[in-house]
């Protein structure tokens, strides 16, 4: 009978770790390597997501799946087995709208490729621009987000998204589903006089009805070219723009439109409803307002985050902080976004809005719900990521603590069953001044 290795959390990281020593001294965050052997973790609280926590319980992964989770399960007798009591099992936490691994460094020109030229861009594929090496996505998994929407910006439309796990070699390793959504950015339907326009309320009301007649045209000519395409049996030229639109016409491909102001998310509801398409709103912010048509249409709404300032002068402080708790008493299917106005760079944070929500009225079950399984539910991942159930992807996060909470810290993770790394520049930054500080006498010993 094989011999059944037991080792501490604590033991198994460091094991991990020392394997790997030589390596990330040249090339840090190595992605993380599976195991032929099965991985038992023992004496956690695992927080399943779809039901009830379970005490002093046991979860089994082969093959990057979770093949059994419960308080009596059966280890296989050749599994490495974890000793994780006294800590806690999570489903890795999703971000359901970011640039992850289209931006490094937002003030740098030359490291931003979130978005093509022109203002119709169907076409473009957020996932084959992302940079697998970016310094962003290890300081993101750190704190136990490892999973990401993807999604271009700018123009009218957008492009395509794609759900990303944050670790591997390509664009193809990270990609978990392409094709997730079809973005657009939906014009301000009213005048603004402020900082960040020199347009008149006639040159902006102007702008709003040509973007709008652009976009009605787009789907006129996608329908034309589908019709075409179908008459020619095929022999019809290929156009990639209208290619790209003829899932969204099919209703396999939701509009994932950006909209803050009621006016812009009720506009975008009436158009969605006038050419049979899907919709998911982004940003959100006054989508409480009209909250019984967006439940009546059942368009589920992605939170731009939960840290904002108020849109308007006469608002509370804490109306921005108050969405997800009105968007759940009144029934509408939402979850959270933490990347904010700093894109990826914020993602790290996305647990911390979830818990700013949970003190502004949001039960917490609701809250860690809206950063796990609503965001794959929403998007239509849900059967392999967020929960931690049999037959999911074994993504998940073992922490010392409530992940809502700042002090907890993330003691390991697995992206479908294999152990990553949760070193980061911060940390290495970190270390360095301590050694820095050290020397001047400056710490003790």
């Amino acid at each position: 009978m094989p011999r059944i290795a037991i080792l501490s959390l604590t033991t198994f990281v460091c094991v991990v770790v020392g394997l790997h020593s030589t390596l990330l001294v040249a090339s840090p965050e190595i992605p993380g390597e599976a195991t032929k052997q099965p991985i038992a973790i023992v004496g956690a609280t695992v927080h399943p997501i779809s039901g009830e926590p379970l005490e002093h319980a046991t979860l089994v992964v082969r093959q990057g799946k979770i093949v059994s989770v419960g308080i009596k399960v059966n280890v296989p007798n050749n599994a490495i087995t974890i000793d994780a009591s006294g800590k806690h099992i999570y489903p890795g936490m999703f971000d359901a709208h970011t640039d992850m691994g289209l931006v490094e460094v937002n003030a740098v020109r030359a490291s931003v490729d979130v978005r093509e030229t022109g203002s119709i861009n169907p076409n473009v594929k957020s996932w084959v621009s992302v940079n697998p090496d970016s310094e962003i996505i290890p300081v993101t998994r750190s704190n136990g987000v490892l999973l990401a929407l993807s999604a271009p910006a700018g123009g009218l439309i957008s492009g395509q998204s794609a759900v990303l796990q944050l670790d591997g070699w390509t664009w193809e390793d990270l990609a978990v589903q392409t094709g997730i959504g079809m973005h657009v950015v939906w014009p301000r339907m009213s005048p603004s006089i402020d900082w960040d326009t020199d347009e008149s309320a006639k040159e902006q009301i102007e702008s709003r009805d040509k973007a709008l007649e652009r976009l009605r045209q787009t789907f006129v000519d996608a329908r034309a070219y589908e019709q075409a395409r179908r008459a020619d049996e095929g022999q019809h030229p290929i156009d990639l723009r209208w290619e790209a639109m003829l899932p969204v016409l099919a209703g396999k491909l939701p509009l994932i439109v950006d909209a803050d102001d009621i006016q812009q998310i009720q506009a975008s509801v009436a158009f969605a409803e006038q050419q049979k398409v899907k919709l998911i709103i982004y940003g959100g912010y006054d989508a409480p307002l009209c909250a019984e048509l967006l439940k009546k249409r059942d368009v589920a709404v992605i939170i731009g985050g939960v840290y904002r300032l108020p849109m308007r002068r006469s608002e509370a402080y804490d109306t921005p902080f108050t969405v997800p708790a009105r968007l759940h008493e009144a029934g509408v299917r939402f979850c959270i976004s933490g990347s904010g106005r700093f894109g990826a760079s914020n993602v790290r944070n996305l647990p911390y809005h979830a818990a700013m929500a949970v003190a502004f009225g949001l039960p917490h079950d609701e809250a860690m719900k809206a950063i796990t399984s609503s965001p794959a539910q929403i998007l239509g991942v849900a059967e392999r990521v967020g929960t931690l159930e049999r037959g999911r992807d074994a993504t998940f996060i073992i922490t010392d603590g409530d992940p809502l909470e700042t002090t907890t810290q993330v003691e390991a993770a697995y992206i479908q069953g294999r152990e990553v790394d949760l070193n980061n520049r911060h940390k290495r930054l970190w270390k360095k001044y301590e050694e820095k500080y050290r020397r001047l006498g400056l710490t003790k010993e």
